[in-house]
């Protein structure tokens, strides 16, 4: 059988799309802002439970923090992919004017790269010739600079996608404590905020391919962690009020 009639065989929990890993990037920004959502939003709602019982200035405060939180993720991401992308665009135009005023020394550079992984020099040179014939910046912005020129990530759809996750999960705590008689509100608060952080540490770590055990523990104890700190503080500032 022919090289190209072989069919790859592909392992079923192993991604191979095209594209997959800037997916994948994305659902881990998704989880890793509502997880900061969540636990941001429960930290002062909870803090704020600790010092007084008046459910009006708990909603305040919770929506004060998730709209200063959404804004200042989407602003972060913005700055930050905005940075980024200033930087992959300068290094494709560099590569761009070297590929045409040195193609030479390019596609031997581009060979070179694929001796570094194991290919010897004939089949190197080879495999640098086709696939500059078919993709020249293409193939060298991968192996050389680590870039997708077709998958630039877009700082708008950064700044959106993360104010977004954020909110959905400063939603979780903010309505639960508001919506619980207050007898209850902090322990059903604590109980429902724990629960979505051991789901979003499970799916983190789903998405990593990394030990869910040790991530979902991670998780709700950073969580806890910083619950039990706001309503301390809370509670001692309502005693001094």
């Amino acid at each position: 059988m022919r090289v190209d009639e072989m069919e790859p065989r592909q392992h079923r929990d192993e991604p191979h799309e095209g594209g997959v890993g800037a997916r994948l990037n994305w659902l881990r920004a998704g989880v890793l802002g509502a997880n900061d959502g969540i636990v941001s939003t429960a930290g002062i709602v909870l803090g704020v439970a600790g010092a007084t019982t008046d459910r009006t200035a708990i909603l305040v405060a919770g929506v004060a923090g998730l709209v200063a939180g959404a804004l200042s993720m989407a602003a972060g991401e913005y700055v930050s992919v905005s940075t980024q992308r200033d930087s992959e665009e300068a290094l494709l135009a560099k590569e761009r004017r070297e590929l045409e005023e040195e193609p030479e020394d390019e596609l031997a550079e581009l060979a070179g790269f694929y001796v570094q992984r194991g290919l010897d020099d004939e089949l190197a040179m080879e495999v640098a010739r086709q696939l500059t014939a078919q993709d020249a910046l293409g193939a060298h912005a991968e192996v050389e600079l680590g870039i997708d020129p077709d998958e630039l990530t877009s700082p708008w759809h950064a700044a959106w996608a993360s104010m977004l996750a954020f909110t959905v999960g400063a939603l979780l705590p903010l309505l639960t404590i508001v919506l619980v008689v207050a007898d209850l509100r902090v322990p059903v608060t604590v109980v429902a905020v724990t629960a979505a952080l051991a789901l979003t540490g499970w799916t983190s770590a789903r998405l990593g391919y990394g030990p869910a055990g040790r991530a979902v523990l991670r998780n709700m104890g950073g969580g806890l962690f910083a619950m039990l700190i706001t309503y301390g503080i809370g509670s001692a500032l309502g005693a001094q009020l």
